[in-house]
């Protein structure tokens, strides 16, 4: 069987990988029974197939998103003001105008893909589910990038957690995949101090950035979501199954693609507009001008999410769009935890005071006491009519401004005069 889509490694049969967004304007609100498995349910079950006349909404979702393209505007198009139901059906029917969904509609089998969800232990929620992450469906008003855009029919979730709970205060991390060793560990640390705050660490599973913010993030004591751009059951890259293994025990992977899905490059670009917008902000870690990082601070800008950069070295190609986007957009300078804590928090919170420099004896000096001092050789001692000349105060002043500064141990005298007490 071919198809237009590229099938995946992982799967076992043919069947053809595709993808799903919602139209702009299609209803979110769902009308279906969440059954007793668990699928669209609050997090932590396996989930299982739907079937019946009250989950065709369901249905409808789930095999709209194999058969439409994740973030396809000539979908928001055709289906402006639609319901996911009417849209099934009309594709169903071969209305006019829905010839390029021809050939994934003739495969898709949403019964089959609920079963299969069901067996990796995976589950489809959607608008109406208690799981379901409300703040997802400013994608319907966000506009497009890279010709991406809209809200998805739903999300595929595999995990423990509630996808809804867990992204109520979450902060999403992206970066680099050729990443340096200094960024990894930014990523790190950043993530594992967030996942000690209790905020949820969102990233999209990749190499370099994304894995070590994941990592960082298991290393601390909350979970962290990886957000795909494949199907929940398919590990990729490959080289980080084991790391996936470790995200399900305790947090959750998610994708609008139905399972068996492989990646392309369209999709890891819509993929980031569901990381942006499910999140309170983006924090982007060593990103080339030209990066999928920048796409998803691009998207976070356009959902009205905080926008924050971690600095690098100035030699580095790898932190010129972060640096950009400090200087250019806006972003919020990252240099510790706190920074992005105050970033996606009310007006005037933040978890630690500011860095203060380190506090001087001679700080809070009055102006005589000050020049009297500058006026003190470090070596040799002199008399205090020397101090004087040097300092522009008459004796008695400096007299006196000498006694004080020796009473504070910031001078000393000797038999020749005063000097300042060797370094230790």
């Amino acid at each position: 069987m071919t198809t237009n889509c590229a099938l995946s490694s992982d799967l076992v049969d043919n069947t053809a990988p595709v993808g799903g967004a919602a139209p702009r304007g299609v209803a979110q609100k769902s009308s279906a029974r969440v059954d007793e498995a668990g699928v669209g349910g609050t997090g932590g079950s396996t989930g299982a197939a739907v079937s019946g006349a009250d989950d065709s909404d369901r249905l409808a979702r789930a095999g709209l998103s194999r058969v439409v393209e994740p973030g396809d505007l000539a979908a928001l198009k055709a289906f402006e003001g639609l319901e996911a139901l009417q849209i099934w059906e009309l594709l169903q029917q071969g209305a006019p105008g829905t010839e390029r969904w021809t050939t994934r509609l003739a495969e898709a089998e949403p019964e089959r893909d609920l079963e299969r969800a069901a067996a990796a232990g995976a589950r489809f929620v959607i608008p109406g589910d208690d799981e379901w992450p409300e703040q997802v469906e400013v994608l319907a008003d966000a506009g497009q990038l890279t010709r991406r855009a809209g809200v998805p029919f739903g999300l595929w979730v595999r995990g423990p957690a509630n996808l809804r709970q867990v992204l109520t205060r979450s902060v999403a991390m992206v970066g680099a995949r050729a990443s340096s060793s200094y960024g990894e560990h930014v990523a790190a640390e950043l993530a594992s101090g967030l996942s000690d705050n209790g905020i949820t660490v969102v990233s999209g599973g990749a190499f370099g950035i994304d894995a070590a913010a994941h990592r960082g993030a298991l290393a601390g004591s909350g979970v962290t979501v990886a957000v795909l751009a494949c199907g929940v059951d398919v590990s990729y890259p490959k080289q980080n199954s084991a790391l996936f293994s470790r995200i399900v025990e305790e947090g959750l992977v998610v994708s609008e693609l139905p399972p068996g899905c492989s990646p392309t490059k369209l999709r890891f670009l819509a993929r980031n507009r569901l990381i942006a917008a499910g999140t309170l902000g983006t924090v982007v870690i060593e990103a080339a001008v030209r990066s999928g990082a920048l796409n998803s601070a691009g998207w976070a800008e356009q959902c009205g999410r905080a926008v924050l950069a971690v600095p690098g070295p100035i030699t580095s190609r790898m932190s010129e769009g972060s640096h950009l986007l400090v200087r250019e957009r806006d972003a919020v300078l990252v240099t510790n935890v706190a920074d992005i804590v105050e970033a996606i928090s009310p007006l005037g919170t933040r978890l630690t005071p500011y860095p203060q420099a380190p506090k001087s004896p001679t700080d809070d000096l009055h102006h005589d006491l000050r020049r009297t001092l500058d006026a003190v050789p470090v070596l040799n001692p002199v008399p205090a009519t020397r101090i004087a000349g040097t300092a522009g105060l008459d004796l008695e002043t400096t007299q006196q401004c000498l006694e004080t500064l020796a009473d504070l141990t910031l001078i000393q005298h000797e038999d020749t005069g005063w000097r300042l007490p060797p370094t230790p």
